[in-house]
């Protein structure tokens, strides 16, 4: 697969057409407003996003570019599809657990095969292991699973699609952190602040748009 990383609001563009591929198929594909409302929804979302539609419009095009999405014509509104599963080659399976994982963040194997049920019903929890190992393995790999929290019964897991994830285990209390420690710690706040920036930028471009600002 020769894909380059993905921003946060390409993965959520392309996650949110295949989840309304399946959620909501007398609407698919998803006309841009559509399109922008549900990388924009309040719920089912980590992190939550407000994205314009320039800026759904900028990831759209970077998306077909990758032979990801593409523009539906023969329509008097403009429409959308992915080509998520062919693009990066993975089975139906593969596809449901990158999608979810993209809209709403690290999840355990057990959240992850209660929260696919309207994209693919896993048979039990081993078969959603086996598929997440299985991308896990790949060259490049497209997830990954994280180190348990403190407390934690199971291990979550992410995806790669928008680069190396950091998720750091806090020392116990007295216990100092070793300078591996301090330095994931440091990754996984600068990823957070990231996040942050990008979606701020976000809510600035659409205010602007609003206000009719170049």
């Amino acid at each position: 697969m020769s894909l380059r990383v993905l921003t946060a609001l390409e993965a959520r563009v392309l996650a949110v057409l295949v989840e309304k591929q399946f959620t909501v198929p007398d609407s698919y594909p998803l006309s841009l407003n559509a399109l922008t409302m549900g990388c924009n929804q309040k719920t089912a979302r980590d992190p939550v996003m407000s994205a314009g539609e320039n800026e759904v419009l900028r990831a759209l095009d970077e998306l077909r570019g990758m032979s990801l999405v593409n523009r539906v014509s023969g329509s008097r509104v403009e429409r959308y599809e992915h080509n998520f599963r062919r693009g990066i080659n993975v089975p139906g399976q593969a596809e449901a657990l990158l999608t979810l994982l993209m809209l709403r963040g690290p999840q355990t194997a057990a959240e992850l095969r209660s929260n696919t049920e309207r994209l693919h019903r896993f048979a039990d929890i081993s078969s959603v292991e086996a598929f997440l190992v299985e991308l896990s393995e790949r060259q490049p790999p497209l997830a990954i699973k994280l180190a348990r929290a403190p407390g934690a019964r199971e291990s979550r897991w992410a995806h790669l699609l928008c680069g190396e994830v950091f998720d750091a285990v806090p020392a116990a209390p007295g216990e100092p952190a070793s300078r591996d420690d301090e330095l994931l710690q440091l990754r996984a706040e600068q990823a957070r602040q990231a996040g942050e920036i990008e979606a701020l930028k976000a809510q600035i471009a659409q205010i602007k748009a609003e206000l009719g600002i170049a």
